[in-house]
């Protein structure tokens, strides 16, 4: 096992049982094994260690986020999506609650793409016309609401003890986001936004050959307006 390996299986075992405020590098360099100079030469500081560890233990869970088959409703693979980050938090607390710490002054490459993987979903839904909302702003409402729900429950486990809660919330936010296949747009309120936002996302996944750069530019930039009234 490398110098590096050996370090972030230091870090790992450490965080389990205590903060990340807790944990040293110091501490961290005796269980590894290695001298200071090393940990900082591969990690630059104690946060870049912190985002490290946080990148591998996200790694098997992203993998599978990867490699998931689009199904042929996109809303549905959102509540799969939801489900599935909610067992990775569950079953994952130290590196879940470490992706969260204020001790990571970045965040780390992790989250970012969950974020991106998330918001793909998001784009599939709004060229499906599923969307009442612009795919960015969905992205955030959903993201914030996951993540919550998820530290939520790993911080205050008697005040959420409720099998269902997850599932509720998901629903709730999925529902104020997200209309049922072959309806038509709602009725209050006008409907150019979701039209545009529609319009927007399957521009993006299919682009014109007859359009310039420039003019899909324009055209993209004009319907995010639209999309945000």
């Amino acid at each position: 096992m490398d110098a590096r390996e050996k370090i972030l299986d230091a870090a790992t075992e450490l965080l389990a049982g205590a903060s990340a405020a807790d944990v040293s590098t110091r501490a961290v360099c005796e269980k590894a094994g290695v001298g200071a100079p090393m940990l900082y030469r591969l990690f630059g500081d104690k946060a870049g260690l912190l985002a490290a560890v946080v990148d591998r233990g996200f790694e098997r869970y992203l993998a599978s986020k990867r490699e998931a088959r689009p199904s042929g409703d996109p809303v549905e693979d959102l509540k799969s999506g939801w489900d599935s980050h909610m067992r990775f938090a569950l079953e994952h607390p130290s590196h879940y609650r470490l992706m969260y710490s204020p001790e990571l002054t970045a965040p780390p490459a992790a989250a970012q793409e969950a974020h991106d993987l998330l918001h793909g979903i998001l784009e599939r839904c709004a060229a499906a016309g599923r969307l009442t909302v612009p795919p960015a702003l969905a992205t955030q409402m959903i993201m914030s609401a996951n993540v919550g729900a998820a530290l939520s429950m790993l911080t205050r486990p008697e005040q959420y003890a409720d099998t269902k809660y997850s599932e509720r919330l998901r629903d709730a936010v999925l529902d104020s986001v997200a209309r049922p296949a072959d309806t038509d747009p709602p009725r209050e309120g006008s409907p150019v936004p979701v039209a545009a936002a529609t319009l927007a996302a399957r521009l993006r996944a299919d682009l014109p050959q007859t359009l310039t750069a420039a003019e899909s530019a324009l055209l993209q930039q004009w319907l995010e307006k639209l999309s945000e009234r």
